[in-house]
């Protein structure tokens, strides 16, 4: 493999691209929900991680929500659980009822893994042997060197950067600028590679970055931009971005 078309650099987001938790938070909180009685199909089931994906792309409802409950963690998840059981097709009568149970729920029982797939370990091996700068943003508050460090895949980053960092969260294009101007790149030199449509296209597109949409459930099936559903695809189209 070579640098191609100009790609100087290739930059990942962080939770939900490399980094996995198993299970995911909405497969549990679906299988909870389906455990009282209530049917989810698997257009709800999509539905409803489209609109985790909105709803953490730097939301106005997540910013009501942080405002609403600065110090009341417990009552941001419930209302979480709300918008979510809505997202699932739940009546708003009927979630606000659940709400409170199914947000305990989900404190008391999900304790994920954090994993970074094989293929993904692959992928930045074969990537870096080819001479791609490659750094990870992420929109965590703080650094987070020490996640990539304790997962084994430091060595292949030249940095990481926190939207907390600068003080700027995708889907604006501060955090992609940041990251640009400490690679000493122009924006075509450089793609970002992330699995939220809301944040991670729309946010790389607006600072002029070539997007890859990581979209392994099919939860943007329109979605305008360059897709792959593994990582081992991403290789494969590098020559033609």
């Amino acid at each position: 493999m070579s640098l191609s078309n100009g790609v100087k650099a290739i930059f990942f987001d962080l939770d939900g691209t490399l980094r996995h938790s198993v299970p995911t938070g909405g497969q549990v909180f679906t299988e909870y929900v389906t455990s009282l009685g209530l049917h989810v199909n698997h257009d709800d089931h999509i539905r409803a991680i489209r609109w985790e994906h909105l709803y953490w792309a730097s939301s106005a409802d997540l910013s009501n929500d942080i405002l609403a409950h600065t110090f009341d963690t417990e009552k941001f998840w419930t209302e979480y659980s709300r918008r979510r059981l809505i997202a699932l097709g739940v009546p708003p009568v009927q979630a606000a009822e659940l709400a409170p149970k199914v947000s305990y729920h989900m404190g008391e029982v999900y304790k994920p893994e954090s994993v970074i797939p094989d293929e993904v370990r692959q992928m930045l091996s074969e990537l870096k042997q080819a001479g791609y700068l490659m750094a990870v943003l992420s929109n965590r508050d703080k650094p987070f060197q020490d996640v990539l460090v304790s997962h084994g895949i430091s060595d292949f980053f030249s940095f990481s950067l926190a939207g907390g960092e600068v003080d700027s969260y995708k889907p604006g294009p501060g955090l992609f600028n940041h990251a640009l101007n400490r690679a000493h790149l122009a924006p075509n030199e450089a793609i970002y590679v992330g699995d939220n449509y809301f944040a991670d296209v729309v946010g790389s597109r607006r600072a002029g970055l070539r997007p890859v949409l990581y979209d392994p459930e099919i939860v943007f099936p329109d979605a305008d931009c360059t897709t792959i559903r593994s990582f081992n695809e991403l290789i494969s189209i590098l020559n033609v971005l």
